[in-house]
């Protein structure tokens, strides 16, 4: 099966800044925000978008790390971060796909145990094939995919990060 890029390494650090803005425009009033990156690939988006905003504001950043078992997400999820300190703060909950929304609404889920103050989602891709009534309220780029096309988004150190549909 073919790769299409649907994103260039360039296109993935204009549309990285442009959601880090759109967080800090959102959460401008705060002075703590978390962000919160489901395990692997959107922990990493978390990392960049994290930098994007050390660059253009003075809030102060927690990053959490998100494991969600994403074949059985009804397993407990874990954070990097106890309750105690995401609690009562502004959280963005950061994933690379949103692909049917099974991972996002599980992860979304595990959050609303916790009182927040203000409760945001991002994602890079968002393909637009909900099997939940879930949204991203930061995104990067919608796509209208078939169910058997496949996004898969990489990051790499090296300014070669893509995003390709196949």
């Amino acid at each position: 099966m073919s790769k299409n890029i649907i994103l260039s390494n360039q296109e993935i650090q204009h549309k990285t800044k442009r959601i880090a803005y759109q967080i800090y425009e959102t959460f401008i009033d705060e002075q703590e925000i978390v962000l919160a990156g489901i395990a692997s690939n959107g922990f990493i988006f978390a990392q960049k978008i994290a930098s994007e905003l050390e660059s253009i504001s003075s809030l102060k950043i927690l990053l959490c790390e998100v494991k969600v078992d994403k074949q059985n997400p009804e397993q407990p999820i874990t954070t990097s971060l106890t309750c105690e300190q995401y609690k009562d703060k502004g959280l963005i909950l950061i994933d690379d796909v949103l692909n049917s929304g099974t991972t996002l609404i599980y992860a979304v889920r595990h959050f609303l145990d916790v009182p927040l103050k203000k409760f945001k989602t991002a994602v890079l891709v968002d393909r637009n094939h909900k099997k939940y009534p879930v949204k991203a309220d930061f995104k990067g780029i919608s796509l209208s995919t078939s169910l058997l096309e496949h996004v898969q988004v990489v990051f790499e150190d090296n300014n070669t990060s893509h995003a390709y549909l196949s």
